[in-house]
């Protein structure tokens, strides 16, 4: 069994490294770094542009995983993500032929590009870390997380993404513009030759395999729980479904990965126990994505973050 040193050290070597290449987007890097450590999923929002795919390509070739890369158009096909059954003339036989799914990390981008069809072949994926072609399985390796970008549903061409695919995604993250300071040492970075296309000239450094991987996985697990904390867990999810201003409350899969995404915070901060304030750090990237508000909450100018926020706050926390 791992310890919690272990995932802490996972984090700030990981962190270290990808700030050879990207430039911020901090709370990103550790949502995306927890969500993969508690077998979760990642949706992420943002214009094109602020270094989504990078982020994902240079995070998964740190960790030692296999990274694979999906673009998501209207006339994708579900077998172009899991594979296909193919006749070969010579063994006089049917050979199933992997597709892009079969990968550590799947960047799906712009995933609401494509119709409902296509993107609810992500599925049985995501939520059983394997896929079924013509009634046979596949189980998809180990560690396996899906990060699908997606553009903000205003632009055109986009499609909403089902209910029941939103769930399965543990985190939304919303990626928003770089800082000042940020933005300027982007323009430093390119105008000093150091382009993001060939990660090789970064020389960033594996810090994991897949049995440290298993270890820290094994650390959050572990992570002590008080009941008054779990409890305040369940109140968190419990108030989405009572608040007037939400049509739609969270699921019981949103309380267990609430729950999953504090351990992983305590452990990144190197605790072997469950505090309030971890399960504070992600409830709205948890939630956000799960609730419906009343069409007349979103006229009045008011989203999924202001209103989980007042929910948060009228939730007695308890003392630590």
């Amino acid at each position: 069994m791992g310890d919690v040193t272990q995932v802490s050290e996972l984090y700030e070597r990981t962190r270290a490294e990808l700030a050879k290449v990207i430039v911020g987007q901090d709370e990103t890097v550790e949502l995306l770094l927890v969500a993969m450590l508690c077998e979760g999923h990642v949706l992420v929002e943002g214009v094109p542009g602020t270094a989504k795919t990078l982020m994902v390509r240079a995070l998964a070739r740190i960790l030692g995983c296999r990274f694979n890369r999906v673009q998501f158009t209207p006339d994708l096909m579900p077998s172009d993500i899991v594979g296909t059954s193919l006749f070969h003339l010579g063994e006089g036989v049917f050979q199933f032929r992997e597709g892009p799914v079969f990968c550590n990390f799947l960047l799906g981008d712009e995933i609401n590009r494509a119709p409902a069809k296509t993107q609810s072949a992500l599925l049985q994926a995501m939520e059983e870390v394997q896929v079924t072609v013509d009634g046979k399985t596949y189980d998809l390796p180990e560690p396996f997380i899906v990060v699908a970008t997606q553009n903000p549903v205003e632009q055109e061409g986009t499609y909403p993404l089902p209910q029941a695919q939103l769930d399965r995604f543990m985190f939304k993250v919303v990626m928003g513009y770089p800082t000042e300071e940020e933005e300027v040492r982007i323009l430093q970075d390119h105008h000093a030759g150091t382009g993001t296309r060939e990660l090789d000239r970064f020389e960033m450094q594996e810090v994991a395999d897949i049995a440290v991987i298993r270890e820290c996985k094994a650390a959050i697990r572990a992570i002590h729980v008080e009941e008054p904390v779990l409890r305040y867990v369940s109140s968190l999810v419990r108030a989405t479904r009572s608040d007037m201003k939400v049509s739609l409350g969270v699921s019981p899969r949103a309380g267990l990965q609430l729950l999953m995404g504090a351990k992983a915070e305590a452990a990144i901060h190197g605790r072997d126990y469950l505090i309030p304030d971890d399960v504070k750090r992600v409830v709205l990237p948890t939630f956000r994505h799960r609730v419906e508000l009343y069409p007349g909450v979103e006229l009045e100018g008011m989203g999924p973050d202001e209103v989980l926020t007042g929910v948060i706050a009228n939730v007695e926390t308890p003392r630590q």
